[in-house]
């Protein structure tokens, strides 16, 4: 089997699985509690929290653990709303290509008077900063653009957004769950207020992830009920995936270099390879982008079809987010590109991980030619493209 579905999920580093397994056995006290098991259980925790605020450069009492990633955007955009309504400022500033943690969590800010300017990525994926600064108004509350799209790999310019929010004293926050663990991320430095992460993304466990919120950026309560995370989260602390959060994302900050290395050469001859199909097209800025990121559009065929085929070969692939893959309709992603409905249908992304071979490398490239071809055999729509009877889009 050849895993390369790694912004769906990664396997957990078998370092980070030995460090959670004290904290199931042997140091299973409660945080909150007062006698010595409770207190040792709190100095790890509170361990984590200063390993996670470090490689962030932001300072521990800025941490705050979740349940990931989407509960993370979540709370940042509602809290960020709920400050902006009480200043009479309804006004929020996304990008089109938002995961749907962001965009489903605007749709309900909507339904409280919310207006929302979706910024256009244009056919790189990337949005322009002249394009935020000209859609700024007075009641602009709150800017969440992601760091880098989990469907296509594109990063956007978050030094540059954070710095025009911050000239204009508007929160800005950022959804970094595919980016970190892949990009150096300094909170401080890029101007950054609100930032989400989520464990699993770079071999973690599932059901933990934190938020950053800046000081003096407001964050309202989310869960009512206890004193957890000084008084804003409340629910006994999920201390062995805490703890393994804050190894994986130790681990991969120590590894970036060597890792994102690794990931490009092997990303970059999916890119050479498979470009040589005929009709296909590069979904995304080829280099701004993450370094295990690959997408492509392939025409004339249907990307439900090319994953199961795939699946057959033993290539476990995907055509987008996982929290959307039962849909029928396009990527929003890719539509966002400017891509027709029929081409984005036939789109196909492998993400790579520090696991991932030469040789699984080599063999999905191969499979994949054959089963693009078997495809068109089969397509009507190849043959009338053939035939002359409609034409090529890409």
């Amino acid at each position: 089997m050849i895993y390369l579905d790694n912004a769906g999920t990664t396997k957990v580093d078998s370092k980070v699985l030995e460090s959670m397994l004290p904290f199931f056995s042997d140091i299973y006290g409660n945080a909150s509690s007062l006698h010595s098991s409770g207190q040792v259980a709190k100095e790890h925790l509170e361990e984590a929290r200063q390993k996670i605020a470090s490689v962030l450069n932001a300072n521990a009492d800025e941490i705050y653990f979740t349940s990931g990633g989407s509960e993370s955007d979540n709370w940042a955009i509602a809290s960020a709303c709920k400050f902006g309504a009480l200043k009479g400022k309804k006004h929020i500033i996304t990008s089109a290509i938002e995961h749907h943690a962001v965009l489903h969590t605007l749709d309900e800010m909507k339904k409280q008077g919310f207006t929302i300017t979706y910024l256009p990525v244009y056919e790189n994926g990337i949005v322009k900063v002249e394009d935020l600064k000209n859609a700024i108004t007075n009641d602009t509350c709150l800017v969440t653009i992601m760091f880098a799209n989990n469907e296509i790999g594109t990063i956007q310019p978050i030094k540059e957004i954070g710095k025009v929010c911050r000239e204009n004293n508007i929160i800005f926050h950022t959804d970094a769950v595919q980016a970190i663990g892949h990009i150096k991320i300094d909170v401080d430095d890029m101007n950054i207020d609100m930032l989400s992460l989520s464990a699993h993304k770079f071999h973690g466990p599932k059901g933990i992830g934190a938020l950053y919120c800046r000081k003096q950026t407001p964050l309202f309560n989310l869960i009512y009920g206890g004193a957890q995370e000084k008084n804003r989260r409340a629910g006994t602390e999920n201390l062995a995936g805490i703890v393994g959060m804050a190894n994986a994302l130790e681990i991969a900050n120590e590894e970036i270099e060597k890792v994102s290395n690794h990931e490009t050469i092997l990303r970059d001859k999916l890119f050479n390879e498979l470009s040589k199909i005929p009709h296909s097209k590069i979904n995304g800025d080829k280099e701004n982008r993450l370094p295990n990121n690959f997408n492509m559009c392939f025409e004339g065929i249907e990307g439900e079809s090319l994953l199961l085929l795939l699946d057959d070969y033993g290539i476990q692939a995907s055509s987008g987010s996982a929290c959307t893959s039962g849909s029928l309709d396009p990527s929003h992603v890719l539509l966002a590109l400017g891509l027709p409905h029929e081409v984005a249908h036939g789109s196909l992304r492998l993400t790579l991980s520090k696991y991932t071979t030469k040789e699984e490398i080599d063999k999905t490239i191969s499979a994949v030619n054959d089963v693009v071809k078997l495809l068109r055999k089969m397509s009507p729509v190849w043959d009338e493209l053939q035939k002359g009877e409609r034409n090529h889009v890409i």
